[in-house]
């Protein structure tokens, strides 16, 4: 008799689940690893990690740079005037909304976020804290803000997860990664998600925060030197631009220090 296909756990599942990893008390099922990521801090009281907004940091920036030079470019040839009727007007119109919006999109998805999000592990308090970043990519023009959270190490979940889709040009993107759920006390429903990696060390990282969290700091492979994510290339305009980490007082001293 074949094995039955796996079901989610959870209360909805996330996109593109994949499979349930171990529960936060569980023994983990993988080594635990980062690499090629090391953590911005390792002690007894808490670990923290980093987090990118996105992969590419800074792209978007330099493309977005070089579009608008070469609309300017054109917006200066001179061109033959034509009397342009209703229907010509309104395609323009349209036209110059979305230029704007690419612009405007292209350079706040690079500099808005900030240079890192990071996720902290109190093993004292037995709590998580996320420094998350909010923001809608089809509205360019609100403010996209930072949203940092605190909860029960209880309340935890990780969820693998895979996206397949395809480009305009036919091409096949494949994306995954593992996401943390956050689920009502006693209960399977989320009621909070947010990305713990993306194309990065997926379960292996989970294991090593659960590692760290049941064991402590010595059960873990000797960690690289430590990441300041204030730290930036200078090369990286959109970093340098990108506003510093900064944790709400009470929480930053909460999450750094004992009961």
């Amino acid at each position: 008799m074949s094995d039955q296909p796996k079901q989610p756990r959870l209360n909805p599942p996330c996109p593109g689940w994949q499979e349930d990893l171990p529960h936060p008390d569980s023994v983990p099922s993988v080594a635990a690893f980062l690499d090629p990521e090391t953590p911005n801090h390792l002690c007894a009281t808490y670990l923290e990690l980093p987090r990118a907004p996105h992969h590419a940091r800074g792209l978007m920036l330099y493309l977005t740079i070089s579009a608008s030079a070469f609309l300017i470019f054109l917006g200066l040839v001179p061109v033959p005037v034509m009397e342009a009727g209703a229907l010509e007007i309104a395609f323009i119109i349209v036209v110059d909304f979305l230029v704007v919006w690419m612009v405007m999109f292209g350079v706040r998805v690079d500099i808005a976020p900030p240079r890192d999000l990071p996720l902290r592990f109190n093993r004292a308090r037995q709590r998580l804290y996320a420094y998350n970043f909010q923001y809608r990519w089809w509205n360019p023009f609100e403010r996209w803000r930072v949203a940092a959270v605190s909860y029960d190490w209880s309340q935890v979940r990780a969820e693998r997860w895979k996206l397949r889709g395809v480009t305009a040009h036919g091409a096949l993107i494949i994306k995954w990664g593992v996401v943390l759920s956050i689920v009502e006390p006693g209960t399977d429903s989320v009621v909070d998600r947010f990305p713990l990696s993306t194309m990065g060390a997926d379960e292996f990282a989970w294991s090593y925060i659960c590692t760290y969290m049941q064991q402590g700091p010595t059960a873990l492979p000797p960690p690289g030197p430590p990441r300041d994510h204030d730290d930036v290339p200078w090369y990286n305009l959109a970093l340098r631009l990108a506003p510093k980490v900064s944790w709400p007082a009470g929480m930053d001293l909460e999450s750094r220090t004992r009961p």
